[in-house]
Formats: structure tokens, C-alpha cells, sequence
């Protein structure tokens, strides 16, 4: 016997009569028997509620359904206007709740009502609490004084306030135990509060109390549980939104999923007619007059991410999802809705709430067949039971099937069948008829399957499956980036300001996660795609560029996850990828002869000073971009990149020269027998430049012997002169501009330092060379590299580079000079750490100090040692017999791995290294520029190089 059929036996000796009547019923009635003795086995909340009010279920079984329904409604709403405080008000509630739902479930088992009048009264009674409790707390706010009625006896009539039911609420067709979307509006303008009362702070606080009343659980249950995130940006706004800022919102920032979410959108509380008005101003923003495929796209992806789970496509009965799984509920929602906005904004008939409705609608203008309508309106009206009698068992809100045999079984014949076999029969074959059509309707949409299942990112809160896919693909705080993207979603950023770059976006996201995902930390790569959408000025063309190629998007979580310098150049200009797509692009390394075309194309001799510097950077900034990605794929040496920066620096410089002396003739005119050369030292000279080198620049100029002042409009001496042409370069290269700057410059290598003019003549810069200069500006002019320039006077500066540096020296002094030197630069500079690769003991000042000082002291008789870069210096001392093979390798080696890793550690961070902090994907790519296994190998060999060179020098 059944527990619950005991209890009442045992109410109905201790003398309750409604137990006895009830009992009586049972066994006058087969029909009551039957249907009791259903639910005592299946529903413990159905019999809770039957055992606690056995009079009203005997009303239930045996009575009016509607004129028992009828009642509940007119009682509640008489109690709650004699309601003296909260809690009795509570208590109203949820006791008209039970008996409600124990009325609606009898009355849906037993097949006297319809669906349709199932879900109505759910609806029904959904709308008489949230208007009975928005009433009740107007008449109490009213009370206090807080607000003035226009009408005591109808205190929401004009209150300014409204609450709007959304989803199943909104279109009538509220399942069982379903939560009800609300989105709550106020019209400060025209709410009647007193003076004093500031209507954003009244009116959040009256939704809290509202959502309280209904959703809180005392003694006597909940109402219904309330669900506020479909209100507009639900984590950057109040749970109350002005009317105004709701239309804007809409209006500007509006989502697709959102407009399909409007379409069902109805006033159920409060101002009606505020909720009528809000409900008009919407129209052109859910139905717009043109079909818009492109803004549909968006809509359907977030269907086929839900499908993207392994598996997913097979129908099988046993924990199946009739509502969000395989041919269930939502597929016909979808299908419904997505035809409505293509085609509702022309046609005001497919404008409705309803679902089965909307398919004989659509079936009557000629949308679908009306074989389709007439099979997809009985598997609705099939999947909504059963989803009824899911949630019925406990009243909780769920959808998905018995997962045990043994619970199926027991279920199925809670729904009226004969056993497991036959019901799994009847929900597959109505399962596969709707999946049958959902997939004709999408035929022609492109995939956006990801491998790791559930991917959606739209309303206000985290949908759980798609948390559960982050996790799994590997993600540490699933909820923030779930949370994150729906912000972007929400249009929080620039790039997500339009509806099209959030379409594209929806369509890229599962690529996207799957290749952030496969960084070495997926957490810090998506921060970092975050701060890169942050600073994207707008997002449609790189999404689609994504979505026609979506091998980029494994780059990009690279770039991302190794190297925020070349993650902050992308966000600027996201154009850069462009390039990546040649398919060549693997095949070379952007060179001189690139650089000159790419600049010569975008910056004509007539240009305007300031736009030739934008073009310049543009051009330099994309060409060194390249460069990077090359670096990061590994897919190009240390020395091809520092050759490569280095002539498109060359460029730059040239092109820069030339737009400096343009500006320069402007104002000042031309210098008789004017000329100049620049020279560049440091790693520029020697061609190895980084990411993040700047330019070691001299600027020499020559002038006829009788020029003593410019012709132009405000002549100037030739001092004044190429002291303001070096000034106009130096800006032209260094300046920040719209587009950013192109190198730092530093000039402190010119004659006399930072104390000396800064442009030199050809005579001083001879004199100070053949007896000024010191051995430490002996041992930079090896770097020494005629870059730009006029090339006579080029070639008189090389000529004096090369006297200079081939001038016989005293070589027990430059030795102790060199001493002295590496003394004062490790008490400056000094570390002991081996990624301070320039200022360890041994590291890359050490091994260029030998190789200058060899070169100086012996240049004198074999000039062809000389070379400004480290690597060719190298094999020229050794091949002279200078470096024997040991200590050429030693130095050779310590060169080479300095400058590879050197390469990607500018590329990626910048000055300092912290191996213990590195991302997984930046060690890589450092424990692999140094041929190693791992970072730790890395600093070992490091520091084993570095003991090497230290020796050396000693």
C-alpha cells in the first residue's frame, strides 16, 4: 500500500473528515482510484500536496476543473487586498500556489484539459501572483507615505512601474515548475512618488521585495521562482530599469537572441499601459522590414553550438533532454521563432506569441507545409506533457528523462504507457520527426560545431552545460569567461557595438575557445583576449577575416598567450593579419627591397609631412609585425630577424630623412653643396636588431666651404641648419602620432656625447676620431653603418670610420681601458642573473667587448676583420687566426643563443624575464629558441655559456 494512501487511512480514524471523504471517493470511483494511486507512485510532491488539503484534492478530482480554478484566482485576490502585513501576505501566496498546482496537474493527467488550457492556467495564475503582489506592495508603499495613488483602489493604474513577462510567461505557455523570466521597467517621469523619494533607489527596492514574495521558501513552499537576466546587461544593471535606458538599450545595443526574446514579451504587472507603450516602441527593433539573413545566422549558431557536444545527435530516451536535447522543445521554438524574424517584420500575421500558433501561421503564408505544422504542432503538444511530467514529480525545474531503467519504467507509466519499451518507442519516433525538420530548416547554415559541447553565451546568467564544456576544455574559472563574453556580447566594447561584429563573433567563439584553450594557459591567454578586444576600435572586419580563415585563430591565442607587445599592435591595427594570409607568407622574411615597395606605395614625395609620418608607421609597424609572427612560429632564425628588422628600420630612416629635409626646405631652403649621412651603431649598425631595439644615430652633413647661410625665407648657418633638420628626423621618428611612434632615438654616440652638437660636420667628425676619441667610442664606431644619406658624403664618412678604426693603438692601453670599462659597466649594471642577458658575467656585453676590442687592436694590419655585426666578426677573427677554434666556438655559441633568445624575449616581454612567472607558451618558445628541452635547461645552459665567456675574458 502506498505510503500517502496510508497517512490518509490514518487521518481519516483520528476523525478528519476530508481524509474520510477522500477516501470515499477512491473507492466509489475507479477513475479517482486510478488516478490517485498513479501519482502516490510516481509524484512524492503531487501527493504531499493531495495529503496536506484532501478536501481540496477530492474538489480537484471530482469537481469543475474551471470553476475550481475560477476560485482560486477570485480568493487570492480578495485575501490579498484585506492582507494586513508581509507575512500573511506570503502565506496567501503560496497557499493559492498549492492549490493551484495540485488542480492543474490533475486536471492535465487525466486529460480533461488541453494543453494549451494546461499551460494558460499556469500562465494564469503566474500573472494574478505577480500582479497581486506588485498591488500589494504599491497599496503598502502607498501607506507609508512613499507614493500617492492616482486611484486607492487600483494603486498600479499609472504607478510608472510595470512588469513584463518574457518567455513562456510572456506567450502564455509556462511548463509545470517553470521559473518566470520577468524584465521590470519605472518611468520616473510619470511614477507618483513623494517628494524625496529618488525612483531608482524606490523602485529597485520594490522588484527586491517582489521577487521575495514570490520565490522566498517558508513553512509554506515558494511561489514561483523568479529569473531577472533577461533584463538588458543583467551584470552591469539594476534589477528595475528605467524606461528610457531600456529603449535605448534595445534600440542601440539589442541582440538577436534578444529580439526573438522580446517577441513574447507582455505586461502582466503594474502599468499596463506603460507596459503597452514600451511594448510599441519595441516593434522596429524586433520586426525588421527587410529579411536579414545575416542577422538570423547569428540566432541559428547559438542552436548548432548546443549541438555541438559528441554524441549529441544520437536520440536516446534514457536522460534525453526534451527540452534542450535532439528534437526537443527548444528546436521547435527555434524553428518557429527564427522564421518569425526573417519574415515578421513584412508580415505582421507571423507576429504572434504562441508556438502553435505561430506554425499554423506560418503554414498558412505559405512558410512551411501543413504537414510540417500539423507534426510539429503534436510532437510540441507530446514533448510539453511530457516535460509536464518530469517536473511534476518534484516540482523542480528539470527536463531530462529517468536515466535508470527502473525510474523509466515507473515514469512511463506515470505518462499513461504500458512500459519502457513502448513509450521509448513513441518520444524517439517524435524526437527524430522534429529533428528531421529543424535539420531541413538549417540545411544551408554553415557549422559552427565545436568537439567540447555546449557553448552559449546569451541571456544574463551562466547556462550550465556550456560552464561544464569550458572546464572540460580546460578553462580554470569557467564562470569568468563565461560572464566576460557575454559582457562583450552585451556590446561592453567598441568591437561589439555593432549587431553584425557580435553575429560574426557568435559564429568565430567555438574556433576561438578551442585555440585559446590549446595555450599553455587558457585563463591568461582569454584575459588577454579580453584586453585585446577591449582595445579593438571595431570588431566586423577581423571576425570575418576570422571566420574565412580560421587557422589565424590558433596565431592569435599565440600572439596572445607569448606576446603582449605584439597582442597591443594587433588590437591597434588588426589589418596586420592581412599578410599572414599570402600563401608565401612562411616562405620569406620581409627584406629591403619589401620594406622600399610597401613604403614607396603609401607615401608619395608630396605627402604632408604629418600624414607621411602615420603612413611610415603604418607601414613599419605591420612589416615588423611579420617579423614578429615569424618569430614566434619559429619559423625564421635570430639572425634573419635581426636583418630583417634592421632594413625596414633602414627604410623607415631614409624614408624619414626625406620627409625631415622636405619640412626643413620648407621654411629654411637649401644649403650650398649640402649633404648628409647617417650613421647608425648599436645594434642597428650591426644588423641585429629586436622588437624593441632603439636607433643609435649620427648625423654628419658637409656643406660647399663658402655657404654661410640657408636660401630660404628664414636663412639659417649650417650649424643652426642640420641641428634643426636632425631635430625634424629625430621627430619624425620618435614622435607619438595617431599611429603610435616608430624607434626611440638615441644619439649619445655622436662626438663630445650628449654634451656635443647634435648634428657633426665632416671636418669634426674627422678631427675628433683621428685625436679625441676614447677607446670605448673606438670599440662602438666597429658597429659603426652608413644607413642613409647622400652618397658621396656616405662614402667620406665610411672612409673615416674605417682610418679611425685601422689606426695602429697601444695595445697593453686598450686593454686596460677595455678593463677599466667592463669594471665600471658590471658596478653599474651587473647581475648575476643569467637571463640578464646583456649585463650578466659573461653574457652579451662581454662577448662584444672581446670581439670589438680584437678587432681595434688588430684592424691596423688585417682590415678585413672589420665587420659591424657580432656573428661575422667572429668568423673573420677566427679565419685571420686571431680566435682559435675553442674560443671561437665558446664565443660563437654564446652569441648565437644570446641573440635567439634575445629575439623572442623583446618580442614577448620586453626587458626583464622571470622564468618562474612565464606562461606555458612563452617558455616554450624560450626553452625552444635555445634548443632545450625546458626552461630550467635553458638557465643551465645559459649559465654554463656565460662561466665560458667570463673566463675568456679574464
Amino acid at each position: 500500500m502506498s505510503p500517502y494512501l496510508t497517512r490518509l487511512r490514518e487521518a481519516a480514524a483520528e476523525g478528519a473528515t476530508a481524509a474520510a471523504a477522500l477516501l470515499a471517493s477512491y473507492a466509489d470511483d475507479a477513475a479517482v482510484a486510478g488516478l490517485l494511486d498513479g501519482i502516490f507512485s510516481a509524484s512524492p510532491y503531487l501527493s504531499e500536496l493531495i495529503v496536506r488539503d484532501p478536501e481540496h484534492a477530492r474538489r480537484c478530482l471530482t469537481g469543475d476543473d474551471g470553476a475550481v480554478f475560477e476560485r482560486i484566482l477570485s480568493d487570492l485576490g480578495a485575501q490579498m487586498r484585506s492582507a494586513e502585513d508581509a507575512a500573511q501576505a506570503k502565506k496567501l501566496l503560496r497557499q493559492a500556489k498549492a492549490h493551484s498546482a495540485l488542480l492543474i496537474a490533475i486536471a492535465d493527467i487525466s486529460d480533461r484539459w488541453s494543453l494549451s488550457s494546461v499551460t494558460g492556467a499556469l500562465t494564469r495564475f503566474a500573472d494574478a501572483a505577480c500582479s497581486e503582489t506588485v498591488d500589494w506592495l504599491l497599496r503598502d508603499a502607498a501607506g507609508t507615505g512613499k507614493l500617492a495613488p492616482r486611484n486607492e483602489n487600483e494603486p498600479a493604474a499609472g504607478c510608472g512601474y510595470v512588469v513584463l513577462a518574457m518567455g513562456k510567461h510572456g506567450a502564455h505557455e509556462l511548463n509545470y515548475s517553470s521559473d518566470i523570466d520577468l524584465i521590470v521597467l519605472y518611468d520616473p517621469a510619470t511614477a507618483p512618488l513623494a517628494d524625496g523619494n529618488e525612483p531608482a533607489k524606490f523602485f529597485v527596492r520594490l522588484t527586491k521585495r517582489l521577487v521575495e514574495f514570490l520565490q522566498d521558501i517558508t513553512e509554506d513552499g515558494y511561489v514561483l521562482r523568479v529569473d531577472l537576466r533577461l533584463r538588458p546587461d543583467p551584470r552591469a544593471t539594476q534589477v528595475a530599469i528605467s524606461f528610457e535606458a531600456a529603449c535605448i538599450y534595445y534600440e542601440n545595443m539589442g541582440q538577436n537572441w534578444e529580439r526573438a526574446a522580446m517577441i513574447k514579451a507582455r505586461p502582466v504587472a503594474g502599468d499596463l499601459a506603460l507596459g503597452e507603450e514600451f511594448r510599441a516602441r519595441m516593434v522596429p527593433y524586433i520586426w525588421r522590414k527587410y529579411l536579414d539573413f545575416a542577422a538570423i545566422a547569428d540566432v541559428q549558431s547559438l542552436k548548432r553550438q548546443i549541438h555541438s557536444v559528441k554524441g549529441h545527435g544520437e536520440v536516446t530516451v534514457p536522460g534525453h533532454n526534451v527540452k534542450l536535447g535532439r528534437g526537443g522543445i527548444r528546436e521547435i521554438e527555434f524553428f518557429v521563432q527564427t522564421q518569425q524574424l526573417i519574415a515578421g517584420g513584412r508580415n505582421p500575421k507571423l507576429r504572434g506569441q504562441q508556438t502553435v500558433a505561430m506554425l499554423d501561421a506560418l503554414a498558412e503564408e505559405h512558410w512551411i507545409t501543413p504537414a510540417t505544422a500539423a507534426e510539429l504542432k503534436q510532437a510540441y503538444d507530446f514533448l510539453r506533457r511530457i516535460e509536464h511530467r518530469i517536473q511534476m514529480v518534484n516540482d523542480e525545474q528539470t527536463h531530462e528523462l529517468p536515466q535508470s531503467r527502473d525510474r523509466l519504467t515507473v515514469f512511463a507509466r506515470f505518462c499513461g504507457f504500458d512500459g519502457v519499451e513502448t513509450f521509448a518507442e513513441a518520444v524517439s519516433k517524435v524526437l527524430e520527426g522534429v529533428q528531421r525538420h529543424y535539420n531541413a530548416l538549417f540545411e544551408d547554415a554553415g557549422e559552427l560545431a565545436g568537439e567540447g559541447g555546449s557553448l552559449v553565451f546569451t541571456g544574463g546568467e551562466d547556462d550550465p552545460e556550456t560552464l561544464a564544456t569550458l572546464a572540460a576544455m580546460g578553462f580554470a574559472q569557467p564562470s569568468e569567461v563565461s560572464a566576460t563574453i557575454r559582457g562583450w556580447h552585451f556590446g561592453r566594447y567598441a568591437a561589439t557595438r555593432s549587431a553584425v561584429a557580435r553575429e560574426r563573433l557568435t559564429e568565430i567563439m567555438p574556433g576561438l575557445l578551442r585555440a585559446i584553450a590549446g595555450t599553455g594557459d587558457p585563463d591568461a591567454t582569454f584575459i588577454a583576449f579580453d584586453r585585446f578586444m577591449a582595445g579593438l576600435p571595431a570588431g566586423v572586419q577581423l571576425f570575418s577575416m576570422l571566420r574565412a580563415n580560421a587557422q589565424l585563430l590558433d596565431l592569435i591565442a599565440l600572439i596572445l598567450g607569448a606576446a603582449p607587445r605584439l597582442a597591443e599592435q594587433l588590437s591597434n591595427r588588426p589589418k596586420v593579419l592581412d599578410a599572414v594570409l599570402d600563401p608565401g607568407f612562411f616562405e620569406h622574411v620581409p627584406d629591403r627591397d619589401e620594406a622600399l615597395r610597401a613604403t614607396q606605395s603609401v607615401i608619395a614625395a608630396s605627402t604632408a609631412f604629418e600624414e607621411r609620418l602615420d603612413r611610415a608607421r603604418v607601414v613599419g609597424k605591420e612589416l615588423m609585425f611579420q617579423v614578429g609572427v615569424r618569430i614566434l612560429s619559429e619559423t625564421v632564425s635570430a639572425g634573419q630577424a635581426g636583418r630583417a628588422y634592421s632594413d625596414i628600420a633602414d627604410v623607415l630612416l631614409a624614408t624619414m630623412l626625406a620627409a625631415a629635409r622636405d619640412e626643413v626646405r620648407e621654411r629654411h631652403g637649401d644649403m650650398e653643396g649640402g649633404q648628409v649621412a647617417i650613421v647608425a651603431m648599436g645594434k642597428l649598425g650591426g644588423r641585429e636588431m629586436t622588437a624593441s631595439s632603439d636607433l643609435d644615430l649620427i648625423l654628419i652633413y658637409d656643406h660647399a666651404p663658402e655657404a654661410v647661410a640657408s636660401d630660404g625665407r628664414k636663412p639659417l648657418s649650417p650649424s643652426q641648419y642640420y641641428a634643426r633638420l636632425t631635430q625634424r628626423l629625430i621627430a619624425a621618428i620618435s614622435s607619438q602620432t595617431a599611429e603610435g611612434t616608430l624607434y626611440e632615438v638615441d644619439m649619445r654616440l655622436r662626438p663630445s656625447g650628449s654634451q656635443g652638437p647634435v648634428a657633426t660636420s665632416l671636418d669634426s667628425y674627422r678631427n675628433y676620431h683621428a685625436a679625441s676619441a676614447w677607446t670605448w667610442e673606438k670599440l662602438a664606431l666597429s658597429r659603426a653603418r652608413l644607413v642613409a644619406g647622400d652618397g658621396e658624403l656616405c662614402s667620406a664618412v665610411a672612409a673615416v670610420i674605417r682610418d679611425a678604426l685601422c689606426a695602429k693603438r697601444d695595445a697593453g692601453e686598450t686593454l686596460s681601458d677595455i678593463v677599466e670599462m667592463r669594471g665600471r659597466i658590471h658596478a653599474e649594471h651587473g647581475s648575476s642573473d643569467p637571463w640578464n642577458l646583456k649585463h650578466v658575467h659573461g653574457g652579451m656585453v662581454d662577448c662584444e667587448f672581446i670581439v670589438q676590442g680584437l678587432q681595434i687592436l688588430h684592424a691596423h694590419g688585417r682590415p678585413n676583420i672589420l665587420d659591424p655585426t657580432t656573428s661575422n666578426a667572429l668568423d673573420k677573427l677566427h679565419a685571420a687566426g686571431i680566435l682559435s677554434d675553442a674560443d671561437k666556438q665558446a664565443l660563437s655559441a654564446s652569441n648565437a643563443l644570446n641573440h635567439r633568445l634575445l629575439q623572442v624575449l623583446r618580442l614577448c616581454v620586453g626587458e626583464h624575464f622571470a622564468p618562474d612567472r612565464a606562461s606555458t607558451d612563452l617558455a616554450r618558445l624560450v626553452a625552444g629558441a635555445a634548443h632545450c628541452p625546458d626552461i630550467a635547461s635553458t638557465q643551465s645552459l645559459l649559465a654554463d655559456q656565460c662561466r665560458q665567456v667570463d673566463s675568456l675574458f679574464g
